[in-house]
């Protein structure tokens, strides 16, 4: 039992007093970095879930234009909205090609939204992303679809 050992004690290495919370400043280095990264990693999803809600309501919106006739503008924009509720009636555009054309001569429907801004939840920046124009064409089907006994209940 030489070298000084008393029961009870623990043996201290030299220099071990100076390495006390070093473990705990390396993790919270880590930490702010790897907790940043998945942050960055959520919003780049956000954003990615907002482009495609865009794309996709100018789809459903062009898909119910077709067959339906020109004067359903307010209805297929709420219908959009239904979506995306964020979206305003400025923002949605639906226009029957050729311009100025009838039930009759309508060859083709255009929807389009534009003016979309995506702001983060996490306001590290004053970052605005502004979303580019989303526009869908299709050819027309039933231009008669809110004329008569035969209506189409998505055209109401």
């Amino acid at each position: 039992m030489g070298m000084g050992f008393l029961p009870g004690r623990k043996l201290i290495r030299p220099g071990a007093s100076r390495q006390r919370g070093v473990v705990t400043v390396e993790f919270a280095l880590i930490a702010i970095v790897f907790f940043a990264l998945l942050l960055a990693i959520m919003e780049f999803g956000r954003i990615l879930f907002a482009f495609n809600s865009a794309a996709e309501a100018t789809r459903f919106g062009a898909r119910i234009a077709v067959v339906c006739d020109p004067n359903s503008k307010p209805m297929i924009v709420s219908k959009m909205q239904l979506l995306m509720p964020y979206l305003t009636t400025a923002q949605i555009t639906v226009t029957y090609l050729p311009i100025n054309c009838d039930v009759n001569t309508c060859r083709e429907v255009q929807v389009g939204v534009t003016g979309i801004n995506y702001r983060p939840l996490i306001p590290v920046a004053s970052l605005n992303i502004s979303m580019p124009p989303f526009t869908t064409t299709l050819p027309r089907e039933s231009m008669r679809s809110t004329i008569g006994a035969d209506a189409n209940p998505e055209c109401s």
